[in-house]
């Protein structure tokens, strides 16, 4: 198959580009077998990326919002709503909206997903079950990973924090926590840095979800990592409480963050649902310093986050879509030079095999665009795609 007159963004080319610009790009099989400039590069016929990275998500609670109802501007209330629709999930209702969501996120040109599970007891959750089958089952089309999503508090039970974590190796997952403003956090984070060191552990934290700038789990994380020298892999979402710090305060935890390797992941979606007045035009907004960590050598990622639930009750597993609010709401400008937060970065985050960049011998798994240059990337008419997955067009695209 040849694909010709692409623009492929400088950020997702493994290959030496020149001055051109514009590429024709041929697949063999399953893999990208060469890719030459094009013979005219006066007009390109859409944008090349490579397949669509998740690095954050929630399946398990995804479309549930008829029943829970969608909390306003309140991330506790929307948590006090999740847990007691929890209490009644089975796995049979799990894996229908489990399903759709990788349906939908597969759909739309993702290749890889990391999920979120809900899991407040030292008990292993009804959704880990479903999530394991799911992970087997669409093996060869979405890599699916999986962190523990537990309060930072249920860490100082040493037994329910060694239960927690013994099971998510079994599983196969990442060891995650909700870190805000917690007592004695840098005593109960050290604890779950010992779990992942001892069970040989990735972690991923959710962290300063919030517009208090008294919140600095971010800089307690970063602290942590280099003091143990820790080899992992650490991935914090959200670090909302960053943007409301003094620049010198947020720049110094910025550069703990980089000299760590810390992976940030930006969430647009929930963050400006959830942060901010809602009695008023909501100012400031819930982003993390986007642009200060890239100044830094740390791309951060923009993710899902939530769908159709308390916490967010809108939104698709389309990654173009929260791509286009990050753009808007983080001024990330030009735009086709941050396509990296949706491909490249996550693919590091999650440790994939491969980077996401686009060279000959790379997986022919990309999105074809129709965007032919930078301000239609984030229209209707440019996030129309055509899906290629193992060098073959998927029926059903967007």
């Amino acid at each position: 198959m040849k694909l010709e007159a692409l623009r492929i963004p400088a950020p997702l080319r493994g290959f030496a580009a020149g001055d051109a610009q514009v590429f024709d790009v041929t697949l063999d099989g399953d893999k990208v077998a060469a890719i030459v400039p094009s013979a005219s590069q006066m007009q390109a016929r859409g944008t090349l990326l490579s397949a669509l990275v998740e690095a954050h998500a929630h399946i398990d609670k995804t479309y549930t919002v008829q029943e829970v109802g969608a909390a306003q501007g309140n991330l506790f209330a929307a948590i006090e709503r999740m847990e007691k629709h929890r209490a009644g999930w089975t796995g049979e209702t799990l894996r229908l909206r489990m399903e759709r969501a990788l349906h939908d996120a597969w759909q739309s040109g993702t290749r890889a997903l990391r999920t979120h599970i809900d899991w407040v007891q030292p008990e292993p959750p009804a959704a880990l079950a479903v999530f394991e089958a799911l992970r087997e089952e669409w093996r060869g089309r979405v890599e699916l990973q999986f962190v523990s999503l537990t309060p930072l508090d249920v860490f100082a039970d040493l037994s329910a924090g060694e239960r927690i974590a013994s099971e998510v190796k079994r599983a196969g997952g990442v060891l995650g926590a909700f870190v805000y403003r917690n007592e004695g956090i840098v005593h109960t984070l050290g604890r779950v840095f010992d779990l992942a060191q001892h069970h040989g552990l990735g972690l991923d934290f959710h962290v300063d979800e919030g517009l208090d700038a008294e919140a600095t789990g971010l800089r307690s994380i970063a602290q942590l990592v280099r003091a143990r020298d820790f080899k992992r892999g650490v991935v914090c979402g959200h670090c909302c409480s960053l943007s409301m710090q003094d620049d010198a305060v947020a720049n110094e935890t910025l550069a703990l963050c980089a000299g760590a390797g810390l992976h940030i992941v930006a969430l647009p979606t929930t963050n400006l649902y959830l942060q901010g007045a809602w009695d008023r035009t909501p100012v400031p907004r819930g982003i993390t310093r986007i642009h200060e960590a890239a100044a830094r050598g740390l791309r951060a990622s923009l993710a899902t986050d939530n769908v159709q639930d308390a916490f967010y009750p809108y939104g698709s597993y389309d990654l173009l879509e929260t791509f286009g609010l990050g753009v808007q709401m983080a001024h990330l400008a030009p735009a086709g030079e941050w396509l990296d937060a949706i491909t490249v970065n996550p693919a590091k985050a999650l440790g994939l095999a491969w980077d996401g960049r686009i060279a000959p011998g790379c997986p022919a798994d990309l999105v074809l665009l129709a965007a032919t240059g930078e301000h239609e990337l984030i229209g209707p008419r440019g996030r129309q795609r055509t899906v290629i997955r193992a060098g073959r067009i998927l029926e059903k695209t967007l």
